[in-house]
């Protein structure tokens, strides 16, 4: 799907005997700049779904007013009461060429590089151990530049954490999630992966 300065796509898993999958997204796209996120509530099932709906409310909310960390620190405050998730956001500047990003937990996010011009194939996300509504780390966003066919995967731990390694820039976004899913994900949890392609 285009939208404003991203292609994106979206697969996700939902264990089998669960109602409901506990793995949300949000995509918040603008003119200049797009917000992705993805969510994974603890658990499995209804409880872990709420959780992740509540986060992802939150997020499409706030998503074009606020800053990573304090849309974070906003989970934080409303999912005390009851499950937490761990999530990772991004967000992309067209203008600035640039694409600010912060996890918290285990939801692993990889920028898959189209220009051979820099050093590494791929750049990590450094996520940071905690649990959002719990136990909640220091925040902070880091920043990487971007050019145009540079991929972004945001995957939760339903997936192994090497999926990087096989992502191909080249393809469409749907393709990508749909082969990080089928060939990396665990079937012993909920699984998602959120695909975007910078289109500058």
């Amino acid at each position: 799907m285009k939208s404003g300065v991203i292609d994106w796509a979206v697969n996700c898993y939902t264990l089998p005997g669960q109602s409901e999958c506990g793995d949300r997204h949000v995509v918040v796209a603008q003119d200049q700049r797009a917000l992705l996120a993805a969510v994974d509530g603890v658990g499995h099932g209804p409880y872990a779904a709420a959780a992740a709906i509540k986060a992802t409310n939150i997020i499409q909310e706030y998503g074009t007013t606020e800053s990573l960390t304090a849309l974070v620190q906003r989970c934080h405050a409303c999912l005390q009461d009851g499950r937490g998730v761990v999530m990772s956001l991004a967000l992309l500047e067209a203008e600035m060429r640039t694409m600010m990003w912060l996890g918290v937990g285990n939801v692993s996010g990889a920028l898959c590089r189209k220009a051979a011009a820099f050093n590494r194939k791929s750049e990590t996300l450094l996520l940071r151990a905690g649990v959002v509504g719990k136990q909640l780390p220091w925040l902070h966003a880091a920043s990487l530049p971007v050019v145009r066919g540079d991929v972004l995967v945001l995957a939760t731990d339903g997936i192994s954490g090497d999926f990087a390694e096989s992502v191909v820039p080249d393809r469409e976004p749907q393709r990508i999630a749909d082969d990080v899913v089928e060939h990396y994900g665990k079937r012993t949890d909920d699984a998602l992966a959120l695909v975007a392609r910078f289109l500058g």
